[in-house]
């Protein structure tokens, strides 16, 4: 069993991840620090030296590999369900949750995040704003073709579990 966590940047899949690994005892992956072990570069480095489109391959591959894991909680990047057919895989492979945050709820957060993320760097918080409503629109068609679709992830892990239980048993 493999669950996967999709949503824009800072809709809190990493932490909700590893709660959710905790919770039911299995392995918690977040794919961007997967890749960045794989390549010992991180993905700032990664988009710097290589761009999107090398990333993006990078991404996909390790997603294939993960795929392949059993007992997971995967924490995909921000656009992982949104290339190649990553979302057909997550979904094929595993149960997908969608973490629908609002976009004033995201660059909140994103402004202050202490991480650094290539495709907001240097934006201020106006065109923050502008670039995650714009850019979720594009990718919202792939997050709305998970399995499951949570607009609350504060209610927390253990509710989560339930939904996906009572979906899968």
């Amino acid at each position: 069993m493999r669950l996967y966590l999709v949503g824009y940047m800072g809709s809190g899949k990493s932490t909700l991840g590893r709660s959710l690994a905790r919770i039911s005892g299995w392995h918690f992956i977040d794919l961007d620090k997967y890749i960045e072990e794989r390549h010992c570069r991180t993905v700032p480095q990664i988009f710097a030296e290589e761009g999107e489109a090398a990333f993006r391959e990078k991404e996909r591959k390790a997603l294939e590999e993960v795929s392949e894991f059993d007992n997971v909680v995967v924490a995909t990047g921000g656009g992982a369900p949104c290339f190649f057919e990553n979302m057909e895989l997550m979904n094929r492979t595993g149960i997908t949750i969608f973490l629908d945050i609002h976009p004033e709820v995201l660059a909140h957060r994103l402004i202050k995040s202490k991480t650094e993320r290539p495709l907001i760097k240097g934006k201020s918080p106006e065109e923050l704003s502008v670039f995650i409503s714009e850019n979720l629109q594009k990718r919202r068609p792939y997050y709305e073709q998970s399995k499951i679709r949570i607009t609350k992830p504060e209610m927390g892990p253990e509710f989560i579990l339930k939904q996906i239980t009572d979906m899968v048993f």
